[in-house]
């Protein structure tokens, strides 16, 4: 009996183990690239109408080559792609420069990360710039289709501040994410009020969270004051700044199961990781890696469900040899355990 008990104990054991290797073990996944002859990144996909359609950031080969506070992003327009069928066989097209820096009246450069949503018909598109004072706002343009015309809003959305907008809409509410550290400036910020002199927290410090806030009916304004997105530990502890997986850029909400996952970039570390919660605004708990580090310096996603399969959405600098300041936008199969958690996926970097 005593052998038997022993043989049942160490089988549950190597059974644990077993599925915790398997976890923590990223997984390869076809993947697609999905503008081959350009330099697309930041994609933010969605579905609108049945259609997919992503509004990426546009890389370009920028004589400037500084890389502090990211200004080596030097990227000057915005296009918008459509999918006809799925990600991985469906036609890809570029539907051109839906507008570019010049069209910005307050802007003075690097259009990095943007998003959209729809309303009532119209199409809304979010997008960070940097401001003729060199901080980075958030701004937005109004369109009646998903690929424009779009018209932009002669002022930043007052209240909302750094980077990488994402927006997420139920029941008819739409909620807005953003921020970023370093270059992003979100360290520069306390209760909404920039210091010059904000730093980025010691390791052992709590780390700065991203922003959120409920855009109001007009969707080109606020309807609240931005509000921390926490993160937690599985103890109910905030991440520490010295945690690999603590929030750095590159916000995204999605609902699976009636759960909410919240999924960001790690930057310094270069995951894309997510953490569950039972409400839009959190708190949030750390629940995982989505993908590993990929080849370049960032990674930047979005999570989107396509007749009935989900996908993930990000890019890499493969393409370009490894320049991070060049990025292809690519798509892979995203892949959910029976718990909810998600497989994790082989970026293909160190």
């Amino acid at each position: 009996m005593k052998l038997l008990k022993s043989i049942l104990l160490f089988s549950a054991l190597f059974a644990t183990l077993g599925f915790v290797a398997a976890a923590g073990s990223p997984e390869k996944a076809p993947e697609r690239y999905l503008c081959p002859d350009d330099y697309m990144a930041d994609p933010s996909a969605h579905v609108f109408n049945g259609k997919i359609y992503i509004y990426p950031s546009h890389d370009w080969d920028s004589p400037v080559r500084d890389a502090d506070d990211g200004n080596h992003f030097d990227m000057k327009d915005y296009h918008v792609f459509s999918i006809d069928g799925d990600f991985m066989t469906g036609k890809v097209t570029d539907h051109g420069v839906i507008f570019s820096l010049d069209d910005v009246p307050w802007a003075s450069r690097q259009l990095w990360a943007a998003d959209a949503a729809e309303k009532d018909g119209k199409y809304y598109h979010y997008f960070t710039a940097r401001d003729k004072e060199g901080l980075f706002k958030i701004g937005v343009a109004v369109g009646d289709t998903p690929v424009g015309p779009f018209k932009v809003m002669d002022k930043p959305i007052e209240g909302a501040y750094s980077i990488d907008p994402a927006v997420f809409e139920e029941d008819g509410r739409y909620y807005m994410y953003f921020g970023g550290l370093s270059g992003g400036q979100l360290q520069k910020y306390r209760d909404n009020v920039y210091d010059p002199a904000g730093e980025i927290p010691a390791k052992t410090e709590q780390s700065l969270p991203p922003r959120v806030a409920r855009l109001a009916d007009d969707m080109v304004s606020l309807a609240e004051a931005p509000r921390a997105v926490m993160i937690l530990d599985a103890e109910g502890n905030p991440l520490a700044e010295g945690d690999k997986h603590r929030f750095f850029e590159a916000s995204w909400l999605h609902k699976y199961n009636g759960k909410y996952y919240f999924s960001y970039s790690t930057g310094t570390t270069h995951y894309i990781c997510y953490a569950i919660g039972d409400s839009p605004y959190g708190p949030f708990t750390y629940a995982g890696e989505i993908l590993t580090p990929v080849v370049g310096w960032t990674t930047h996603h979005s999570i989107l469900e396509h007749d009935g399969k989900w996908w993930l959405v990000c890019h890499d600098s493969k393409p370009s040899g490894g320049q991070s300041r060049l990025r292809s936008m690519k798509a892979l199969p995203l892949t959910y355990r029976e718990d909810g958690t998600i497989v994790t996926l082989d970026g293909g970097g160190k």
